[in-house]
């Protein structure tokens, strides 16, 4: 690792998320916001959804981006620069524009700053890394690591931004009645957004191939995972019809 680097920071960061992943597991109820809101958290202080989730989501594109913006290194250079800028392409998209375009429900307070708190961590931990603490060969362009993770990341981004314009297409605005996803791969699983953003960010740590996109990568597998899971197991409730050979997360598994 270059000199610069503090190893103490990044081991801890990325044990924290490995460990906040096994936690999530071990919730039996969902999270109180979106479609599975109960009568308590309708009470608690509620923000807009489009204001919740920039708010939210502002951290792990403006933290990274300024570590970025303070790098002479150009973004089409070093590896380490190009990797950090797809990351905040992602962040700069469900700021910017899924969080402007999102017909979600009002979210609650709580989850807003405890998301805003996660991803100034998350940002600032995967930042540190890339710019402060690895040093790619020059052939990292051509190794395949590099090539398959790129792929995957770009394949699950086109899912997750695909099957959430399928999401908007649902209700026109000011509709509150859910309605049966279809198209894309909602055919075969119910959590085809989170399949998609699953996918983007172990294609991520492919690239990386670092400890803190490992973490994150299997952070994101539990949480968006297990809301697959609940997701699925709404609609099956909800939904006399739902198709009974559509899967939570992954087609034709699980």
């Amino acid at each position: 690792m270059p000199d610069g680097c503090q190893q103490s920071p990044v081991l801890a960061g990325s044990a924290t998320l490995a460990i906040l992943g096994a936690l999530v597991l071990y919730q039996r109820t969902p999270n109180s916001y979106g479609k599975h809101t109960t009568s308590s958290a309708s009470a608690a202080p509620l923000l807009p959804a489009r204001a919740a989730w920039f708010l939210q989501e502002l951290p792990s594109f403006a933290v990274p981006a300024g570590m970025l913006a303070r790098q002479p290194r150009a973004l089409f250079g070093p590896p380490a620069t190009l990797l950090l800028g797809l990351f905040c392409a992602h962040y700069f998209h469900r700021t910017f524009i899924y969080s402007l375009l999102t017909r979600g429900r009002p979210y609650p307070v709580l989850y807003t700053f405890n998301g805003f708190i996660f991803c100034m961590g998350n940002g600032l931990l995967q930042g540190y890394y890339l710019m402060h603490c690895v040093d790619y060969p020059d052939e990292w362009y051509t190794d395949i690591r590099f090539s398959l993770g790129i792929f995957l990341f770009f394949l699950g981004m086109g899912i997750n931004i695909h099957s959430d314009l399928i999401l908007r297409q649902l209700r026109k605005p000011g509709e509150t009645t859910y309605q049966i996803p279809k198209g894309g791969l909602f055919t075969y699983v119910s959590g085809a957004n989170f399949l998609g953003e699953i996918v983007e960010w172990i294609g991520f740590a492919l690239a990386t191939w670092s400890l803190p996109a490992l973490a994150f990568a299997f952070f994101s597998l539990c949480f968006l995972g297990l809301r697959a899971f609940h997701h699925h197991r709404f609609y099956l409730r909800m939904f006399k019809d739902y198709p009974k050979s559509r899967k939570a997360l992954i087609p034709f598994i699980f």
